[in-house]
């Protein structure tokens, strides 16, 4: 096989790996290494390409030299690496960006015949599409362009899913008391319920649960999905809010290395002020959203509404796809911010590159999908 024309040793895949968030890098290297014994792994691959089921996709912010090779991208783009030792990440890899000249060729180089391209060509036009990759999000992307890979390739991270499952065994203790009354429900049962629920669609061990939320089949499958959506965001929404007060008071204070262009330090001023605005009015939507999950939970558990709750669920995925997205792209300017301005370090850059950081971040948080900016 030949090299892509395009391909580059790219920097420190261990630190993207270790820095890199489950919004902006899917692991599927590290996927093979954990889940690669599992038949549903090799049954129902992410790609039908050996190597590209090996690889890391990251959403990665154009520099300039990317914007050279990929027209009508502005933000971010989708850029494959293939590690040359998945077991080795120190050792780099080939890359290749999507949408590139000729990316359509490089792809075919990896395929072992044209239904194994169109496939995976599918996957990723549909991956470029996605404003992010977290698990539930992107799961609902890919349903949408019936693309079904294995559940393996959907879990939450292990430090994150222990953070979430003590944050879900809160929410719904009260339905877990409602579904099993008049059963005794051991120490520790609680949470190892909550991990079943976010382990899997189906398990006999949450019947009790169907039975309150009168869900059956695709149905069940369906409406635990978007329940456990809407707790995945719940719990991502809070923890964001942590991570960004801090950003949001350094875009105020950061200070620019060369003030003597009138005109350019009023647009980095009155960017600021947009951004700060667009960031507050997108929090502002999320807690919208999450508040009619909160009510119609309620109304479920302190009124016994399961239909209610039930059709809530059912008319979901739209609801928690655009939530995902508004996180996604607030989760862009926090952890992009902090990877250029790690705490501590001196909040000063060049005015170019303060222009560049506030369009890259408006541009995200104003894309059309995220619905009326402020």
């Amino acid at each position: 096989m030949k090299s892509p024309s395009a391909s580059k040793t790219f920097r420190s895949l261990t630190a993207l790996e270790k820095s890199g968030s489950t919004t902006r890098v899917l692991n599927l290297a590290a996927i093979a290494i954990q889940h690669g014994d599992l038949p549903e792994h090799a049954q129902n691959p992410f790609f039908k390409s050996p190597m590209l089921n090996r690889s890391m996709v990251v959403k990665h912010r154009v520099r300039a030299d990317d914007a050279k090779i990929v027209e009508g991208h502005r933000g971010s783009v989708t850029k494959v690496i293939i590690p040359f030792d998945p077991s080795d990440l120190d050792c780099g890899g080939a890359s290749f960006l999507v949408g590139q000249a000729g990316w359509q060729d490089i792809l075919r180089e990896f395929s072992d015949g044209e239904a194994c391209f169109l496939r995976d060509r599918s996957m990723l036009q549909c991956l470029d599409e996605a404003p992010s990759f977290d698990p539930f999000l992107l799961r609902e992307c890919l349903r949408k362009g019936k693309l079904l890979p294995a559940d393996c390739y959907f879990a939450i991270g292990a430090g994150d899913r222990e953070k979430m499952r003590r944050f879900v065994e809160i929410e719904i203790i009260g339905l877990i008391e409602m579904a099993y009354a008049g059963r005794k429900i051991a120490p520790g049962s609680c949470a190892k319920l909550v991990e079943i629920l976010l382990a899997s669609d189906i398990d006999e061990r949450l019947e009790p649960l169907r039975l309150v939320l009168r869900l059956e089949g695709d149905s069940y499958r369906a409406g635990i999905f978007a329940w456990k959506g809407f707790l995945y965001y719940k719990w991502a929404s809070e923890t964001l809010l942590g991570e960004l007060r801090p950003v949001i008071a350094e875009i105020g204070r950061l200070e620019i290395t060369d003030r003597s262009n009138p005109q350019v330090n009023e647009l980095i001023e009155t960017g600021r002020s947009r951004l700060q605005r667009l960031i507050q009015r997108r929090l502002i939507e999320i807690g919208q959203t999450l508040a009619a999950y909160d009510d119609a939970f309620a109304r479920l558990t302190q009124g016994g509404e399961a239909l209610a709750f039930r059709e809530f669920l059912l008319s979901s995925p739209d609801r928690f796809q655009q939530v995902g997205e508004r996180i996604a792209a607030i989760s862009h300017v926090a952890s992009f911010w902090r990877y250029r301005f790690p705490t501590g370090a001196a909040l000063r850059a060049a005015p170019h590159e303060v222009l560049d950081l506030l369009e890259d971040f408006e541009a995200g948080l104003s894309h059309p999908s995220l619905g009326m900016a402020a």
